[in-house]
């Protein structure tokens, strides 16, 4: 990193806790919005369409363990 990048890094550590994390959401903002792919996109729609069901109680959530389990027991098939 350049001198002056560091030594905004260490003015920035300075900063109480929140407005450190305040600070990074900003500078990382620009750099979320990236564009997905396709599949990434058709994956985020289907996690917030569990999510919403979850929420709504329309299904149950399952612990890892077991749905490991059933994933490796399938593929065994």
């Amino acid at each position: 990193m350049t001198a002056r990048a560091l030594e905004l890094e260490e003015q920035a550590r300075k900063l109480p806790a929140i407005e450190r994390e305040r600070l990074a959401e900003r500078l990382l903002a620009p750099l979320a919005r990236r564009r997905l792919t396709k599949v990434d996109a058709a994956w985020v729609e289907e996690a917030e369409r569990r999510y919403r069901a979850w929420k709504r109680g329309r299904c149950k959530a399952v612990p890892t363990t077991r749905a490991i389990a059933a994933i490796r027991e399938e593929l065994d098939r």
